[in-house]
């Protein structure tokens, strides 16, 4: 119970300090919506595929690709670095939070943001443009959680090791991320790609995470169907939570000595 009251409090008073700051809670519903509507209509005209069709495909990829990736990779990054620049995880120390309850609290503030994104971009796409999720609600929301998983381990190895102060952050996601997004499918679907880079992108997590998400939400496949990709998504989220949590165990010694 310890554990849990404490995640709480951090998780809580993160979101407490967003929703505090609207200017960058409006950023973060815009940012989402703005790219949905792009890659809606781009597919329609260009894949020739009507309104429903074009946004059954756009919205997996905004929220997976896109949204969850500044969202979570990016904000994980800039809690981190903002917390070490205002001296919050010193005052830590001295305070009967443990270091557990301190990592669980942010992974679990940004999963309800991103689950908020999922909501915002869900209803806009079924209630405006006719689109709707037609596979198991419950894979889909199982990829949803590793997709941020991922994206938070991430972040924490990126703000832990490379990131120092605030401006780092955006030279991080811009050198790292944003090739990332492209070669992932999350502006332009992978399966228009030609065929050389859809063979690169096979190495990119971003590629797993949008097609095994774009499968089960616009075809209505099955775990069997998106296997290759559900699995590499599964090893690459261990792989990213326990790099993070070793990232993160090691700026605190870091921290400590300082």
């Amino acid at each position: 119970m310890k554990y849990w009251r404490e995640t709480l409090a951090v998780a809580q008073r993160i979101l407490i300090e967003l929703l505090r700051r609207r200017r960058s809670l409006i950023f973060w519903s815009i940012f989402p919506v703005s790219v949905l509507l792009l890659n809606g209509f781009i597919l329609a005209e260009r894949a020739k595929l009507s309104i429903d069709q074009a946004f059954n495909i756009a919205a997996p990829l905004t929220l997976v690709g896109a949204a969850l990736f500044f969202s979570c990779l990016g904000g994980t990054v800039a809690t981190i670095v903002s917390e070490r620049e205002q001296q919050t995880l010193k005052r830590l120390f001295i305070s009967p939070l443990s270091g557990t309850s301190y990592f669980l609290g942010i992974f679990l503030a940004h999963s309800c943001i991103g689950i908020g994104q999922a909501v915002l971009i869900y209803t806009i796409s079924s209630l405006f443009f006719k689109a709707s999720f037609n596979g198991s609600v419950i894979l889909g929301c199982f990829i949803i959680l590793l997709s941020i998983a991922a994206y938070v381990g991430l972040g924490f190895i990126l703000g832990t090791q490379l990131a120092r102060r605030t401006e780092d952050v955006n030279a991080l996601i811009a050198a790292f991320g944003v090739p990332l997004l492209i070669l992932g499918g999350a502006f332009i679907p992978a399966f228009l790609f030609p065929k050389n880079l859809q063979q690169i992108a096979k190495f990119n997590p971003i590629y797993h995470m949008n097609t095994a998400f774009l499968k089960v939400s616009a075809n209505g496949s099955e775990i069997t169907e998106i296997g290759e990709h559900f699995w590499f998504l599964v090893g690459f989220t261990v792989l990213m939570v326990v790099g993070g949590w070793l990232s993160y165990r090691r700026m605190l010694r870091v921290e400590k000595r300082l």
